[in-house]
């Protein structure tokens, strides 16, 4: 007798409940999270040097040894976060296209770093604020991808002395240097509130960039400056 049940359906079937393997690991990357965003929380709340690996396991109601069995290190939880922290800078800047200006493709470049500390203030003041952070040129192979946004940066100055934009005599690596100081100090003004009653430290940052790159013009940083 035809039984129609047993024709192959070509339905698709329903998705199987997870494995126990899978399940595992996404716990594992639940908790994972938990504990850099704890430590996140910590480290610019309290300064890095505060904090201990029992400040961290106690926010997220663990045990010290379980935090072990995730990172190695509070220093292993920093490079962790520094590392999404910098990859989120990286992938704007490293994704932006020349223009026809070079002067302005430069101003962009370091008002993004600005916006970047407005978008993700806690990634920007653990990475470019805390002195006691460890270097992360201790963890190069984690951070090669610094290299290529360092070219990058390097190859913009370079364009603008090419063209004429600014002098070729420029010392580029010290011109980005004062560039950069300019910019993390107003954005570090406004992440401690220590700007004055109606300022504005996005036009702030504009002007120091402008004021900057004319003062370029005339007097041209000398030194060895970022290497």
């Amino acid at each position: 007798m035809f039984n129609p049940t047993e024709i192959p359906s070509s339905e698709p079937r329903p998705r199987s409940a997870d494995t126990r393997q899978e399940r595992q690991q996404r716990f594992r990357d639940e908790t994972r999270r938990a504990i850099l965003d704890a430590a996140l929380d910590l480290f610019v709340a309290d300064g890095y040097a505060s904090v201990s690996i029992r400040n961290i396991a106690a926010k997220v109601d663990y045990s010290p040894a379980a935090i072990y069995g995730y990172f190695e290190s509070k220093d292993e939880i920093f490079f962790a976060l520094a590392e999404e922290g910098l990859t989120l800078l990286g992938h704007q800047e490293l994704a932006a296209e020349p223009t026809a200006d070079p002067l302005d493709d430069v101003r962009a470049m370091f008002q993004r770093l600005y916006g970047f500390s407005e978008e993700h203030p806690q990634y920007f003041a653990l990475v470019f604020l805390d002195r006691n952070v460890p270097r992360i040129g201790k963890e190069y192979e984690r951070f090669a991808f610094m290299s290529a946004l360092k070219d990058k940066t390097t190859e913009r100055m370079q364009r603008c002395l090419s063209t004429g934009a600014l002098p070729a005599d420029l010392n580029i690596h010290s011109a980005i240097r004062v560039l950069f100081a300019s910019v993390i100090g107003f954005a570090g003004l406004r992440l401690s509130d220590r700007l004055a009653p109606g300022e504005n430290a996005e036009a702030l940052v504009r002007q120091a960039i402008d004021v900057t790159l004319a003062g370029f013009k005339t007097s041209p940083p000398a030194g060895n400056g970022l290497h």
